[in-house]
């Protein structure tokens, strides 16, 4: 047996894993912090779709949220996604989290309602839909096991993709979910794969019929290797002889 792909990727903790989401919700907080403190109000660099003022909160907004609330209900999961991410997608975790955060602001500035929007949960969205969509279209064990805690965790945000809430910017999660998937199929030959055998044919399974049963070479009887030597002393003596007689 052979194997034809690229050996099982190690998945080897390291302390970035930890250090980049813990910082990521540290900052987040950080930036509210400074708007309470100082009494200040960030909304205003947000999203604001398809005006060139409004292109900033590409980059803003995920870092701008509207309350404690808002912030609690993002910093669990923004943890424990950008975590799952470096640690099972490494190779491709840093264009996951830029270029992901990108282009989900930019299709957010293009197809949201006129309005400020902010907060994190475009990125959220867009790291759930990836990691979902990512372990399935792999079909690699351990990463279809992630898929399924993914959903058993956060399945229920589905809905909010979905304008059933007036405050909630459905089209910022909408715009996540769908270039999370955009990219779990564009990086699906990167990263960790599913490993695929060639079986090479060896002279035990020649040993097996097409019904699969087990069927071995028979070993020669005593009788007829008894015989085969007898035939052969026979035949030397039988040329022995003719050649006494010739001389």
């Amino acid at each position: 047996m052979t194997d034809n792909s690229t050996r099982e990727v190690p998945f080897k903790y390291d302390a970035t894993v930890f250090i980049v989401p813990l910082v990521l919700v540290v900052s987040i907080w950080f930036i509210y912090w400074i708007e309470y403190m100082f009494d200040l109000n960030f909304n205003r660099l947000g999203i604001y779709p398809r005006t060139l003022k409004g292109l900033r909160g590409v980059l803003l907004s995920p870092f701008i949220h509207s309350g404690p609330q808002h912030l609690f209900n993002n910093s669990s999961p923004l943890f424990v996604l950008v975590a799952s991410v470096l640690y099972f997608y490494r190779k491709i975790s840093i264009p996951i989290l830029l270029y992901g955060t990108l282009f989900t602001g930019l299709l957010t500035w293009i197809i949201a309602r006129p309005a400020y929007h902010i907060g994190i949960s475009g990125v959220i969205y867009m790291l759930v839909s990836f990691i979902f969509f990512s372990g399935i279209i792999r079909k690699y064990y351990r990463l279809v096991a992630l898929s399924l805690i993914i959903v058993f965790l956060y399945g229920s945000m589905i809905w909010y993709i979905f304008p059933v809430k007036e405050e909630i910017s459905w089209e910022g999660h909408l715009s996540g979910f769908l270039v999370g998937l955009f990219f779990a199929l564009f990086y699906r030959k990167v990263g960790p794969q599913t490993q695929t055998y060639v079986y090479k044919q060896t002279e035990f399974d020649t040993y097996f019929d097409d019904d699969g049963n087990f069927n071995p070479p028979l070993p020669e009887s005593k009788e007829n290797t008894e015989l085969d030597s007898a035939t052969t002393i026979t035949t030397f003596k039988n040329i022995i002889f003719k050649t006494n007689d010739k001389i």
